[in-house]
């Protein structure tokens, strides 16, 4: 069972990277940056979250991709 220190900080780390996640959302959205550049933000944000929480990337895949992929394909107007 975790302690509540454990449990302190990974609650820091999620509110981070929530954040983060934010962060590069507005600044896709926000930028006339091109596709190329916004993935680069989307997988650099993912990298981010692995180091915060190393070997949970199908979570960050099942949670927050599906923001960035419905992100570029409105921005971007893809299909």
């Amino acid at each position: 069972m975790p302690t509540k220190e454990e449990i302190k900080d990974e609650d820091k780390k999620i509110r981070y990277l929530r954040r983060m996640v934010d962060l590069t959302i507005t600044l896709i959205m926000s930028s006339d940056m091109t596709l190329d550049e916004a993935q680069r933000h989307a997988a650099g944000a993912r990298e981010f979250a692995l180091r915060l929480f190393p070997g949970k990337g199908d979570v960050f895949d099942l949670v927050y991709a599906p923001r960035f992929r419905r992100l570029l394909r409105e921005k971007f107007l893809l299909s």
